[in-house]
């Protein structure tokens, strides 16, 4: 038991700098990702083709395993398309400069909202304070 939490860590540490590293060189990034995606893609074809499974078994139960693990919408449709469509919003690639500016102040002002809620508080909780001294 012991040698699997030591094995975890140090996977888990290797994978913190390699992926650290990678961050600063998005195409290399890009590149070896794709690579082990085909890889692990062609892996599993090799396999199903060795072991016969039918085409029809492998779209069917590769449907049913992306659902039960929750990837098959996420991963193909997006929880950004997801959210916009039930919020009944505009695509990013069909709003206006007009829509952009407006979000723009929106969230200007929600910030600004935010902020002076925060200094409420703030004075609020050194109030506080000062009573209980």
């Amino acid at each position: 038991m012991k040698i699997h939490k030591t094995v975890y860590r140090f996977f888990d540490k290797l994978e913190d700098k390699v992926r650290g590293g990678l961050t600063h060189h998005p195409i290399i990034y890009a590149l070896i990702g794709s690579i082990g995606t085909v890889s692990i893609w062609r892996g599993i074809w090799e396999i199903s083709d060795n072991l016969n499974i039918p085409s029809w078994v492998s779209l069917f139960g590769g449907v049913a395993l992306s659902m039960l693990v929750g990837l098959l919408v996420s991963f193909f449709v997006g929880d950004n398309i997801i959210i916009s469509g039930l919020k009944q919003e505009k695509r990013t690639d069909e709003k206006t400069e007009e829509d952009i500016a407006k979000e723009e102040i929106t969230l200007e002002y929600i910030q600004k909202e935010i902020k002076s809620l925060k200094e409420i508080i703030l004075k609020d909780q050194e109030k506080k304070e000062e009573s209980k001294k």
